[in-house]
């Protein structure tokens, strides 16, 4: 059965990576870079952008162009003209702060150019490659705030002056992949352990599950935001709350009573993919289409930690995230509720029989799924972007981790997840990031062909 079920499961991945826009818009797919792919790449002599807060409410522009420029030395440049053109028409400009940072809003998403002036860098500096001062053919996208990158080095200073600096070696930037992929596997995992959770305690493949990351992450801007205006990580508490208590409602008005008439698999996977339309637009009505950033821990200075660069906000957020896949492991190991799940996941005939209220645990599964990807969203939410579409678009890495993992191993669920985020990662060594989605599900396909049941599952008979 649970052989059938994987396989019905990998040929919906395939399904929807096929549908034009659903999976080619993934995470950090999407124009405006994220910010772990912009650190992987960008050696400290770089000048690095990042995207960050939308323009304020009160702004016509939906979209921007921005950034912050720095020498060879980290140090910012303050004062440097930057300028937007647009087919030769000049569309804006601006100067850097004294932090190097600048933002250009414009009025209509499109293609651009954005030019600096080198003569007016300071001396010793020169952008690393010949015509380097202009970044053309610029897309950015409605709502999107680019972050736009000059490379810059050091002026070489003649015949026998120091040598401009070379870029990034392999082995740095495999190094700092590895920890861009780290942190981006654990934010699957932490979602995708609810996912497999409640697949294996009542074998339905919750196609709502990612609405729920993208509930999370909208409640905590909310509530972040006028008037509450709640430090984020008190908000990133309430919003799991309130996730937690929208899994386990649907859980009693939806859930429990199909399973009582007996209704199919299939059935409950189609109420699922409605759910999962209702949610998301019910949330694109009251979000709206933008992305948008939380106020709090937006723009972050890297930190140069020897081997790999890293914001304290991003590492802050992987940390945190092992840690509650420790906790859920300690659960699952070592409570009275978490063997309940195992012993309903294993055999939910047996584990009634044995005095075990199958549906207390499932509604426990739900409760503990639905907290995890409410935090999780907001963990994606601050490491890339809020908006409505995050959480299917982070769906399908999660099917690929539960099914990589094995179906219904919340262990396997978390290793799947890490093997995901650093095949996504790592593959932009050799090829354009706008395809490093789907090398990681290439990867999960490869695998099942030489162990089906994945890293975790159990091998069974089918027939």
């Amino acid at each position: 059965m649970r052989a059938r079920v994987m396989s019905l499961f990998a040929a919906l991945l395939l399904t929807v990576m096929l549908v034009p826009g659903a999976a080619a818009a993934g995470p950090g797919l999407s124009s405006s870079p994220p910010t772990a792919t912009v650190h992987a790449v960008v050696p400290s002599q770089d000048d690095a952008a990042e995207s960050t807060a939308a323009p304020d409410e009160g702004e016509e522009a939906a979209q921007s162009l921005r950034g912050s420029i720095r020498g060879p030395d980290r140090k910012p440049i303050a004062g440097l003209t930057v300028t937007v053109t647009q087919g030769g028409t000049e569309i804006g400009s601006t100067t850097t702060d004294d932090k190097g940072q600048w933002q250009v809003p414009l009025e209509k998403p499109g293609t651009y150019a954005v030019s600096i002036d080198p003569a007016a860098l300071p001396e010793g500096v020169v952008p690393r490659a010949e015509g380097g001062e202009t970044v053309e053919g610029v897309v950015v996208r409605p709502g999107a705030n680019q972050g736009v990158i000059f490379q810059l080095a050091g002026d070489a200073g003649g015949e026998g002056g120091p040598a401009a600096p070379s870029g990034p070696s392999f082995a740095d930037r495999f190094i700092q992949l590895t920890v861009e992929g780290i942190k981006f596997g654990a934010i699957i995992a932490i979602t995708a352990v609810g996912l497999s959770l409640v697949f294996g305690t009542t074998r339905l493949i919750n196609f709502a599950h990612g609405e729920y990351v993208t509930f999370g992450a909208i409640m905590a801007f909310f509530l972040s935001v006028t008037p509450w205006g709640l430090p984020l990580w008190l908000a990133a508490l309430l919003a799991l709350g309130l996730t937690a208590l929208l899994a386990g409602g649907i859980e009693l008005a939806v859930w429990r009573p199909m399973r009582r008439k007996s209704a199919g698999l299939i059935q409950q996977f189609i109420v699922a993919i409605g759910l999962a339309l209702v949610i998301r637009h019910i949330l694109l009505v009251f979000f709206g289409s933008r992305r948008r950033q939380y106020d709090e821990y937006n723009l972050q200075q890297s930190m140069d930690l020897g081997l790999f660069r890293i914001t304290p906000r991003d590492l802050i957020v992987t940390i945190i995230a092992f840690v509650l896949m420790g906790l859920v492991a300690f659960m699952l190991q070592r409570t009275r509720v978490g063997k309940a799940m195992r012993a309903v996941n294993d055999n939910v005939d047996l584990a009634a029989a044995s005095g075990i209220d199958v549906e207390r645990v499932i509604m426990i599964v739900w409760l503990l799924g639905g907290a995890l990807a409410g935090i999780g969203g907001v963990f994606f939410g601050l490491t890339q972007a809020v908006y409505p579409e995050m959480g299917f678009q982070l769906l399908l890495l999660m099917f690929a981790a539960v099914i990589l993992g094995g179906l219904g191993s919340a262990y396997g669920a978390m290793v799947g997840a890490l093997a995901i985020g650093l095949v996504s990662q790592l593959s932009t060594l050799w090829f354009p990031a706008s395809l490093q989605n789907m090398w990681a599900l290439l990867v999960m396909i490869l695998v099942l062909l030489v162990r089906p049941q994945g890293f975790f599952g159990r091998r069974e008979r089918v027939g």
